[in-house]
């Protein structure tokens, strides 16, 4: 993806997938914090008031022999969990000084409560702490790290947008059509539907009946969505998750609960793909932010460029790649060079008419089902060059 990598989840990589954090604390004041977080994330912590015992082969590193070279010594690890095999480990900034020796690591927090400390961060070097947490101000954040551990999170999902530059530009199509091919390559796929007016992407792939949650049932989230629950409660359809709308007459969905509802889709991994509406509002931004990469598909006709100028100023306020994607030729029209020309947006591709998509679809058959097919051939390029490297989306 032009411009970085794809996101990581955190400075120290992957946290061990299912794994309990491990607390290590004499102070009860704190105790009592750190374990009311952990019940809010779902997790079962470990609690020890020293560095448990090390293991073997960590030991033979270093004699230990005063509890501060080669690892600090402690009392014996509960359940085989020590300082190496818990995914993340939560010192109080009253044990900081017990844990000095002990083998650097990913995934340790110095956490306490006292914001004007002067030598704090000085201990968190020392353990090699990733970050200072003071409650109760990052309560959230650490119930967010704690929740990580509990829900196994590696790598965040290739989260694509698309939005069409006009009316009728295909934008639907191609964003089902994306995500029916990284489903059928194998990558674990979520369809999200962004625009409440667009007739429901479960229509689309034939599912408009499927058991399954959809946004509605979601407007009332604020806080923290789980990645597995949320995927689990979609409609699965052709082996991907899809979070549509219902036939109801809710069309808005409050902006915090678009923001959790799209993070727990990315922390699942794999692809996540979001169709989305022209009229960039408060809650568009929040999915905007939160997208790698934005395709704004665009007809090859004059004024079918100059609506994508009005749809391309309001998208690139907030998302930080925006890529044009034409759908074409068009007789007597532009071509794809020019469209993106005229946009200032780089060019992701084009994609040509596709001779009897339309009646297919309309027969039942998804978007981008035909293998064959000049839409398929786009999508199955598409994801091959932009999950082919590590380093996102190739230009």
């Amino acid at each position: 993806m032009a411009g970085g990598d794809r996101p990581n989840p955190g400075a120290g990589g992957p946290l061990a997938a299912g794994g309990r954090p491990l607390i290590i604390t004499e102070d009860p004041l704190l105790l009592d914090d750190l374990l009311r977080l952990c019940a809010a994330a779902g997790a079962e912590p470990h609690v020890h008031h020293a560095v448990p015992e090390q293991s073997g082969a960590d030991r033979e590193s270093g004699d230990g022999s005063d509890g501060s070279g080669g690892g600090a010594a402690g009392v014996t690890g509960v359940a085989g969990v020590g300082w190496e095999s818990a995914p993340l480990v939560l010192v109080g900034d009253d044990a900081a000084r017990r844990v000095r020796g002990a083998p650097r690591r990913d995934g340790v927090f110095l956490v306490g409560r006292d914001l004007d400390d002067p030598h704090v961060w000085q201990r968190a070097v020392e353990i090699g702490a990733e970050e200072v947490l003071t409650l109760p101000d990052a309560e959230s954040r650490l119930v967010d790290r704690i929740a990580d551990v509990v829900e196994g999170a590696g790598r965040p999902a290739l989260t694509v947008g698309v939005i069409g530059g006009s009316g009728g530009a295909g934008a639907s199509t191609l964003a089902c059509a994306l995500a029916l091919r990284a489903a059928r390559a194998g990558e674990r796929t979520i369809l999200i539907d962004g625009d409440p007016l667009g007739g429901g992407m479960d229509v689309l792939l034939g599912g408009e009946a499927a058991e399954g949650l959809r946004w509605p049932d979601f407007a009332a989230s604020r806080g923290r969505v789980g990645a597995g629950a949320l995927a689990e409660s979609l409609p699965e359809l052709h082996a991907l998750r899809v979070l549509s709308w219902d036939r109801g007459d809710r069309v808005v969905v409050p902006p915090a609960a678009m923001r959790s509802v799209v993070a727990a889709a990315r922390r699942r991994g794999g692809v996540v793909v979001v169709d989305l509406p022209r009229r960039v509002d408060e809650a568009v931004a929040e999915v905007l932010a939160q997208l790698d990469l934005v395709l704004m598909v665009v007809r090859g006709e004059l004024r079918a460029v100059a609506a994508a100028g009005r749809v391309s100023a309001g998208v690139r306020m907030v998302a930080r790649d925006v890529r044009v994607v034409v759908r074409g030729p068009a007789p007597g029209g532009l071509d794809a060079e020019a469209v993106a020309g005229l946009l200032g947006v780089p060019l992701a591709g084009e994609v040509p008419v596709e001779v009897g998509l339309p009646g297919r679809v309309a027969e039942g058959e998804p978007p981008g089902a035909h293998g064959r097919g000049a839409l398929a051939r786009f999508c199955d390029g598409f994801w091959q060059r932009a999950l082919g490297s590590a380093q996102g989306v190739s230009a």
